[in-house]
């Protein structure tokens, strides 16, 4: 049977309501009551942050689709139309949960001595007196009311910026001392020329400054406690204030969502770097495509808001609570409470390199696998920072995605250029959200004296490689580290990856290779070890799944384990589903989108998914063939989905050591062993934790790897290591790793 025969829209899940289904199963550690409280709030903040992302390019590209009529269905055989039904409906279930967990969670801090306040009349005259001077003294200068008339029209209302709207009347004085004049006059004016036209009330709009707290800390109640209020009811309690001569009818916040994806004609821009900066300003005035009110607002304001935003009713998010969740992130980390949070975890040190000894030496003598955050992300930023100081190194070259906001890794490319080495950057330019912060790293490169390229046109350059070329007593020797993450020192932290450095001559020349393809198109006739896309990387891993479905057909062992972030490409879905159907055992760990189904009879009845989300962002990308015995294991920067294979440039590359396979296969098991964090999928699309057995232990994977990094560093420090040096043994056993219920 054929992979066509598998490419029924009744065998795949939606894309964005897979994607919804992930954002709940973050929402679910916001509710779970065995974390601690901070922590949950900071997972209700992320929720918020990442619906917010999904508006502004996943929602914002179907609605595209609709305006220009475009019909065509998806793998689920839903039309654009249909989908955005299917998600306005979904979307408004999740936000209403959202709230409801808002509620418990601010009420839980109460119980524990922090005091949001929910409405400006719970405060006490103390309190009410601070704010109405916070406000006199912090706010009032800095706020610019917006009146809307047939003269001032309505303002353009940043995206996703907080904003008060407000229904006015004119109040005339009967004073003689010029109050109101200045209003009358208008009006007077305005209705010589529109006679009637001219409303009794007036519509205005204020912005909540973004360049304050949104939060503000005041006296309270208790000296043990504290207690903040919302900068917008500090601003809606006072707006009066703002309109003199006005009654205020009703005032109610409100928020609204922009289409934010870039349209960016490559061929036809000049200058990918000007274009990018053009449509960056762009991204403040799109089409509005959500809007968020408070619950229970005024019907003409919102009436007002609806007509100039051109908002539908299935767009408009009515919300019982506080507008943009986000600000949680910030109120999580509230200095003290420490009771109130996780106790957080420092990367240990490397396993396979010492850093008090030469970074070349050490990898000339074994490859060395990172796994970050577990292990600290120093040995990427010592290998370009001594490659800078080197004078035996000649060049470098890197690829740049996403970097932190004080980079170590661009001072010292910087660094390099002016040490008279070559240095070669691409830095990509069209990272979503990162573009402007990649315009400002590639000119100071640029200005340092490094080659830099702005990326491809029509093509997302998202590999992760770095490539040092070094003079040594036998001749030139290339160190190269790939890994499946972004070189961000900050995200390292937080996000779940791994990286490879090795000197091996032949995956050496590959690097050369593709640098050369980066910089002057030139392709090379084959590659060593490297599987790259956009051109080879989808046969590679369409040959590899062959594979195993022929070896489970001739009655041999077969599987394939993976783990990535999404999972949506429909030819690579299609030839799970037929290596399942020949007996090949697949199991998945998914982390977001996946759109394949399980417990499909006779097509996935081998295949597994589970989903892990926890402390740290799962983000690495590991591929596990068995091959008949002579196991393969591939790490890589992409996810099998459309715009990896097809649209980016990606990197797959082998792990090849043994004792380095056999640690990924470690981190696999214990992965799939997971019974904390784990979710997996049932038949249905929905997911849950899987049940532990009478006498099972519990295993979460994150856990897991924090305590063996620490354990190993331990090891390495007291120099009688079992795991520093040619083979892997486990200084923890999964069986140990959490005591039973």
């Amino acid at each position: 049977m054929s992979e066509n025969n598998y490419l029924k829209h009744e065998y795949f899940y939606n894309r964005e309501l897979s994607w919804i289904s992930f954002n709940y199963r973050v929402l679910s550690e916001a509710q779970d009551s065995k974390l601690p409280l901070l922590d949950r709030l900071r997972f209700l903040a992320i929720t918020a942050s990442n619906l917010d992302e999904f508006f502004m390019i996943r929602v914002a590209s179907l609605k595209d689709m609709v305006h220009v009529n475009y019909t065509k269905k998806d793998i689920a055989g839903m039309t654009p139309g249909e989908q955005l039904l299917a998600i306005s409906k979904k979307t408004h279930e999740l936000v209403h949960e959202q709230y409801d967990v808002y509620g418990k969670l601010i009420s839980k801090l109460a119980d524990n001595g922090i005091h949001l306040i929910s409405h400006y009349e719970d405060l006490d005259d103390k309190q009410e007196r601070y704010v109405n001077e916070y406000f006199r003294s912090e706010v009032y200068p800095v706020l610019t009311p917006m009146a809307v008339d047939s003269a001032r029209p309505f303002p353009l209302i940043q995206n996703k910026s907080l904003n008060i709207g407000a229904i006015l009347k004119f109040k005339p004085s009967n004073k003689k001392d010029g109050n109101g004049q200045f209003r009358e006059l208008y009006v007077s004016h305005h209705k010589k020329n529109l006679g009637d036209n001219v409303s009794d009330t007036d519509f205005a709009t204020v912005q909540v400054p973004s360049g304050l707290p949104r939060f503000v800390e005041i006296p309270a109640k208790k000296s043990s406690d504290k207690c903040f209020i919302l900068l917008e009811q500090i601003i809606e309690k006072n707006i009066d204030k703002l309109f003199v001569n006005y009654e205020v009818l009703s005032a109610f916040p409100y928020r609204i969502m922009r289409n934010a994806d870039l349209s960016i004609d490559e061929d036809e821009a000049a200058d990918l770097l000007i274009e990018i900066q053009r449509q960056l300003k762009k991204r403040q005035w799109g089409q509005a495509i959500r809007l968020e009110v408070e619950d229970g607002v005024d019907k003409k304001l919102l009436k007002t808001l609806k007509r100039e935003l051109e908002i539908n009713d299935d767009d408009i998010f009515k919300i019982n609570g506080p507008l943009d969740l986000t600000f949680l992130s910030k109120l999580a980390g509230i200095e003290g409470y420490d009771d109130l949070k996780g106790k957080g975890y420092t990367p240990q040190p490397a396993k396979w390199i010492d850093a008090n000894k030469n970074i070349f030496e050490q990898i000339k003598e074994h490859d060395a696998l990172l796994n970050h955050p577990y292990e600290t992300f120093e040995p990427v930023i010592e290998l370009v920072r001594q490659a800078a100081k080197d004078p035996d190194v000649l060049a470098i070259k890197q690829t740049l995605y996403r970097v932190s906001s004080h980079s170590p890794i661009i001072a010292s490319l910087a660094a390099a250029a002016e040490n008279g080495k070559q240095v070669t950057v691409l830095v990509e330019l069209k990272a979503r959200f990162d573009e402007e912060n990649n315009i400002i790293w590639a000119r100071k490169l640029e200005k340092a004296g490094c080659h830099v390229i702005y990326g491809l046109v029509g093509l997302k350059t998202h590999s992760k490689i770095t490539l040092v070329v070094r003079k040594e007593e036998d001749g030139i020797r290339r160190y190269v580290h790939l890994g499946t993450g972004n070189y961000n020192d900050s995200t390292a932290k937080i996000y779940t990856d791994m990286g490879l450095l090795t000197c091996k001559k032949a995956i050496g020349e590959d690097a050369t290779a593709f640098f050369n393809m980066l910089s002057g198109y030139s392709e090379p006739a084959a590659w060593n070890k490297l599987a790259v896309a956009p051109i080879w990387l989808r046969d590679r891993f369409t040959e590899m799944i062959h594979r195993e479905t022929e070896f489970a057909k001739s009655g041999k062992k077969a599987f394939i384990k993976a783990k990535m972030n999404s999972l949506c490409d429909p030819g690579i879905i299609a030839s799970l589903y037929k290596a399942s159907a020949a007996g090949v055992k697949i199991d998945l760990i998914i982390r977001g989108i996946c759109c394949i189904k399980t417990g499909i009879n006779g097509i996935s009845d081998n295949i597994t998914v589970r989903s892990i989300v926890g402390d740290f962002l799962e983000h690495s990308r590991i591929f596990y063939f068995h091959n008949n015995g002579f196991e393969e294991i591939y790490m890589g920067s992409a996810d099998w989905m459309p715009r990896n294979l097809d649209k980016r440039v990606e990197i797959l590359f082998p792990v090849e050591d043994e004792t380095l396979k056999e640690e990924i296969i470690h981190i696999l098991d214990v992965q799939f062993a997971d019974n904390v964090k784990a979710r997996v999928m049932q038949s249905d699309g929905t997911y849950i934790i899987p049940a532990r057995k009478v006498g099972q232990k519990k295993i979460c994977a994150q856990q897991y790897f924090c305590k063996e990094a620490i354990a190993n560093a331990n090891a390495k420090k007291n120099k009688h290591s079992a795991t520093y040096n040619n083979s892997f043994e486990p200084l923890l056993h999964i069986d140990d790793e959490e005591q039973e219920d």
